[in-house]
């Protein structure tokens, strides 16, 4: 193989997102891992693209944020239609786009989520099922897409499931982050929840609407193709057991601090994951 010119250029951005991927998230760094090797550099590149998008709104607040993500949003368009970008996030992730025909609308949607961001703003109901939709749910069907390879009706019937899984994931996010959005960032991302008196009939009403969410999710990770399965059904484990330390904190507790899984217990999830999988024991 011609080991020069963009191959090389392509070949060290998908090295950029990779390092995005394990700077930002050890759980979803081992969770790509245990895809088949096959799927590692088109899910690192949608990683490293959404964390792109994610810091801006979340971190960079030294800079023109609306400014950054506008540009963003147009670099986005413009990598895509060429080809190539020589942001090395960007470029891994337009191959990913262009090779596995993953739909602009998801990645408007998601776009358009992480604009919501750029404002402290409390959500009401409406505002709360699009922002899950572009901040979550179609990050998992750029995913499929990924999994499916091509394959459109594997790619309708699993739909749903992906969608839910990629809620479940993002409402445990927000609990776990209850305190840094609301106080740090001004958001309250969930409907008619007073995190300043955040109570135990909240969390809990809370957690039963996620319950549902990871079992449609988990219900899909079943019929996912073979390659795919045992990286999401390890990142399923990881936020279940999030999930689970998240409702035994009280909801007094969960407001002062945030919960976190350490990488030791995630070593002995991935052991304990991989023994339930072979045995077929999902």
């Amino acid at each position: 193989m011609d080991k020069s010119g963009k191959y090389l250029f392509d070949r060290a951005s998908d090295r950029v997102s990779r390092a995005f991927t394990r700077t930002y998230s050890t759980s979803f760094s081992l969770a790509i891992r245990c895809l088949h090797k096959d799927l590692h550099r088109p899910i690192h590149a949608i990683y490293g693209y959404v964390r792109l998008a994610d810091e801006v709104v979340d971190s960079l607040h030294d800079f023109p944020k609306k400014e950054l993500l506008a540009r963003l949003r147009a670099d986005t368009k413009e990598a895509i239609h060429a080809g190539i970008s020589l942001n090395p996030v960007l470029n891994s992730f337009q191959w990913a786009v262009n090779t596995y025909k993953i739909d602009q609308e998801l990645i408007d949607e998601f776009l358009g989520s992480m604009e919501m961001d750029l404002e402290r703003t409390t959500f009401d109901r409406e505002r709360f099922d699009k922002y899950i939709l572009g901040s979550a749910e179609v990050v998992g069907l750029m995913c499929l897409r990924v999994f499916c390879n091509g394959d459109d009706a594997e790619y309708q019937r699993l739909k749903g499931p992906a969608m839910r899984l990629g809620s479940a994931f993002q409402k445990v996010n927000f609990l776990r982050d209850l305190r840094a959005d609301h106080f740090d960032l001004g958001r309250t991302y969930f409907p008619d929840v007073d995190v300043s008196n955040f109570s135990e009939a909240m969390k809990k009403q809370l957690e039963a609407d996620m319950r549902i969410d990871f079992e449609e999710g988990l219900k899909g990770i079943a019929m996912l193709p073979r390659k795919a399965q045992f990286g999401v059904y390890l990142a399923y484990v990881y936020y279940w057991t999030l999930f689970k330390k998240i409702t035994a904190t009280p909801a007094t507790e969960l407001v002062s601090r945030r919960i976190r899984i350490s990488n030791p217990l995630k070593m002995a999830l991935l052991a304990r994951s991989a023994v339930r999988y072979r045995l077929d024991l999902m």
